[in-house]
């Protein structure tokens, strides 16, 4: 909290009282001058917009495979299944820059290098391993009776799944779509190198931009640092009680 709490103070002050020593908590005179400086970049409106589509894209794979995969592993029972759900979660283990090379050749050879989609699959394989294993455990929560009963009046196995337990499993649900965006939307290091058009690139990689354009401006850097964190606090707070449901109910088993 202390950094995000600096960066807000650093956008407010003027460059004269950022370079000031001792360093100041509370400025003298609160300027807006970075807020307009990273705003009237005509690019900061793109990169917010490719942000959320990849972000938004990513969450529907993630949410749509990790919840089926997450209840089949909850209900389904069959020898090696703790196996494959630790082999699940390895994969997310494994640091982005050993795949890098991997993926920007892949990326080339089926023309999606610098494309929307190639940054939702690699995010979605990323980020399907942990929403697995949040939904398994919330999934593990519910009472198999529930399913049961609608099974006896006349459900089948998917209708039992769409109208029972989806709708109770909103929470995990919620917390897993906070985390992916939260994931996705700070990643810089995939989205530098499989994007190359300005177009094309997101949020972080904005900010690089601008660092490596016009070196560290401590006031305008603080800015843009904080205006790029806006929307993860907005759907924190809008999402905080389902998100602390889904990750308590998430965690009574597993």
């Amino acid at each position: 909290m202390v950094p995000l709490l600096w960066f807000v103070v650093t956008s407010l002050k003027p460059t004269a009282d950022i370079l000031s020593f001792p360093p100041r908590w509370i400025p003298k005179t609160v300027t807006s001058r970075h807020y307009a400086t990273i705003l009237s970049n005509p690019s900061i409106g793109r990169y917010y917009l490719n942000s959320f589509i990849v972000c938004l894209g990513t969450i529907l794979v993630t949410l749509l495979l990790g919840s089926h995969i997450g209840y089949a592993a909850a209900r389904v029972r069959f020898r090696g299944k703790n196996v494959l759900l630790f082999g699940i979660l390895a994969t997310s283990m494994v640091p982005a820059i050993s795949i890098l090379p991997a993926l920007y050749i892949m990326s080339l050879r089926l023309s999606l290098h610098d494309t929307y989609l190639i940054l939702i699959l690699v995010y979605s394989a990323q980020n399907i391993p942990t929403v697995t294993w949040i939904m398994r455990g919330f999934f593990e929560s519910i009472s198999p009776e529930l399913e049961e009963a609608a099974l006896i009046d006349g459900c089948t196995r998917l209708q039992t799944l769409y109208r029972i337990i989806f709708p109770l499993a909103q929470p995990g649900l919620a917390s897993s779509a906070i985390l992916v965006f939260i994931n996705v939307w700070n990643e810089w290091l995939i989205a530098q190198n499989l994007t190359i058009s300005e177009h094309m690139q997101v949020v972080p990689v904005g900010l690089y931009n601008f660092i490596r354009d016009i070196g560290v401006e401590w006031g305008s850097f603080s800015a843009y640092t904080v205006v790029s964190i806006v929307p993860v606090v907005v759907l924190f707070l809008a999402l905080q009680t389902r998100f602390i449901e889904g990750l308590t109910a998430g965690g009574l088993k597993g």
